[in-house]
């Protein structure tokens, strides 16, 4: 059965990972969705390559870009059933790195973009009975030394899943979350800043720590996204789902 079609989905940081994968799976499987990103010529890339996703250029750090991306949406379909909390941003920072700036940053993008798209998606989701789910981090629950304020973003951006999910299931909007393991989605060279060699390094060394011998494929996450998403899934909420291999048991 295909619980998607006719749905509408916006999914943020949608052109290329983890985003872009849960796009692709979910316009196949007939829903309407719209991605965001910063970059346009990425996302016209990602347009041309997979039919049937429309783009928006948004940067989800900017306050105003919340009620822009919702009523794109809602302008071209006329119903919101889904929004991917997907897009993030993060570094390897030690305590003697930090800055004021980039703490602010990172929560700009992992906890206030998303509250903000959350709050102007509400009358639409509220319509459908629609459903949020937030791409989290396994260190969101699980500490890494020099993560530590990419970390706490993750660890705020679950538990407003968990007071979302109290604040509107009298209104039938659902609200849950994927924390996703180490995944070869380019975030090591892209999120992270690191160098290809330093990327390469720090790939090898967290494919060794996962129990189960491999880093995550984008595809591994999109599948619990869509399993959230799936209005045939219709008593869970509240839920923080880890996909990591087992890494959060190490």
């Amino acid at each position: 059965m295909n619980n998607f079609d006719g749905k509408t989905a916006i999914v943020t940081g949608g052109s290329s990972g983890i985003g872009l994968a849960t796009a692709v799976r979910l316009a196949k499987k007939g829903a309407k969705v719209l991605i965001t990103g910063r970059r346009p010529e990425t996302l016209d890339d990602a347009s041309r390559r997979h039919l049937g996703l429309a783009v928006i250029v948004a940067d989800v750090a900017e306050p105003q870009a919340a009620q822009r991306t919702i009523g794109e949406a809602v302008e071209r379909w006329g119903r919101l059933d889904l929004l991917v909390n997907n897009a993030g941003a993060g570094a390897l920072m030690t305590l003697d790195e930090i800055s004021a700036e980039r703490i602010a940053q990172i929560f700009a993008v992992n906890v206030v973009g998303p509250s903000l798209l959350v709050q102007a998606a509400l009358p639409h989701l509220k319509a459908t009975r629609g459903a949020i789910v937030n791409v989290s981090s396994i260190f969101g629950h699980k500490a890494g030394a020099g993560l530590s304020h990419y970390a706490a973003s993750k660890a705020a951006l679950e538990h407003l899943t968990r007071c979302w999910a109290l604040e509107l299931a009298t209104q039938g909007i659902r609200v849950n979350a994927v924390a996703a393991g180490p995944t070869e989605s380019g975030a090591l060279t892209g999120m992270m800043g690191l160098s290809p060699e330093q990327a390469a390094t720090v790939a090898e060394m967290e494919r060794k720590r996962i129990p189960l011998g491999r880093r995550g494929k984008p595809d591994d996450i999109a599948t619990w996204i869509l399993n959230l998403a799936d209005p045939a899934h219709e008593w869970i909420t509240g839920q923080v789902i880890a996909v990591d291999g087992g890494l959060g048991l190490a």
